[in-house]
């Protein structure tokens, strides 16, 4: 099984990173703080305005080491990284079930849908004895709803249209009830629906910012086992947009970053005074909760979980990886049917 290798991620503004013998080295005012071998990192993520030295750059592409470079709320700016080690006759395959890609698609949705219902069954589990009566049904209803949209993919749905129809539906429906979940005694941190670019409450800025760093892993999962992280299934093509890592982390959403942003809030490790407001009404993270926020997703990759089609135990953060060889294999001719990732 693949190693979980480490990603590095610098949010000090004006730090310096360069490289000293076989080892990534991390300056702040000319004081080294950090030193990492590079034979134990996978990637760096860096935010904001920080000097890269070019014998770095160049020991990262020659490791196979990808560079992110992030805006300081975590907008994707570029990536940097050595030869594509695409196999070709794995991408022909790829592009070839592009044209037909209804099984595919049927396997993520089922999968994105499932844990959806499952953060949200979660949810009932956790805080049922405290939810009014007219939330608890809410959620209920809701969680039925969204088993009726199982069924219906698996056995009614018949072409990428309906489906993808289906899983907007099942978003709507999950995310109608999203707010029953957040605890905070904070009037701000409320729900009041998915907004983008930008996020204009606080929940709102934390989910964007945590599904920018899935979106990396899972673009990094692609490449790995040579799949063209451009041409997915579910989401159509688009020049400049990582389809296919977008198609596989839609499965792995509500469990690798909403539970978690869940979980911060409730926990009350953010508030609502660790987010600003911008000009235009952009809601950015602070400094310190940014840094709070990817300690806790390291953390959170650490975590154990059973794999139901592998029959084994492996970290979250080995998941998109997982994930990508076995679309991979699918597409092979190796497996009849891709295995979506359900949470258990």
């Amino acid at each position: 099984m693949k190693k979980l290798l480490n990603t590095l991620y610098v949010t000090t503004e004006g730090a310096s990173l360069r490289k000293d013998g076989e080892n990534l080295v991390v300056e702040v005012e000319g004081a080294e703080r950090v030193r990492v071998p590079l034979h134990m990192l996978a990637s760096v993520v860096i935010f904001g305005a920080i000097y890269l030295s070019p014998a770095l750059m160049a020991a990262c592409a020659a490791a196979g080491i990808t560079l992110v470079l992030l805006e300081r709320n975590g907008r994707f700016q570029a990536r940097v990284e050595g030869p594509v080690s695409g196999n070709v006759l794995l991408r022909r395959a790829q592009y070839k079930a592009s044209d037909n890609p209804e099984d595919v698609v049927r396997s993520i949705v089922i999968g994105k849908v499932s844990n959806q219902r499952a953060v949200l069954m979660r949810g009932l589990r956790d805080y049922g004895d405290t939810f009014d009566p007219l939330a608890r049904d809410r959620i209920v209803g809701v969680t039925g709803r969204l088993a009726q949209i199982i069924r219906r993919v698996q056995s009614v749905d018949d072409t990428v249209d309906l489906m993808r129809g289906s899983e907007g539906e099942a978003a709507n429906l999950y995310f109608s009830v999203f707010d029953h979940l957040i605890r905070s005694p904070d009037e701000e941190m409320r729900w009041r629906g998915r907004s983008r670019r930008p996020p204009l409450d606080p929940v709102n800025a934390l989910l964007s910012f945590l599904y920018t760093l899935l979106t990396h892993d899972c673009r990094s999962a692609c490449e790995s086992v040579g799949l063209d992280p451009a041409v997915g299934f579910l989401h159509r093509d688009r020049p400049g947009r990582p389809s296919l890592a977008l198609d596989l982390m839609e499965e792995l959403r509500p469990v690798l970053v909403d539970r978690l942003a869940l979980s911060l809030v409730n926990r009350r490790q953010l508030r609502a005074g660790d987010f600003e407001k911008r000009d235009g009404g952009a809601v950015i993270m602070s400094d310190e909760a940014r840094k709070t926020v990817l300690t806790a997703w390291q953390e959170r990759k650490r975590e154990e979980r059973q794999h139901l089609f592998l029959d084994e135990k492996t970290p979250l953060g080995l998941v998109p990886y997982l994930q990508a060889q076995l679309l991979a294999r699918h597409l092979r001719g190796d497996i009849d049917a891709y295995p979506p990732w359900f949470w258990k």
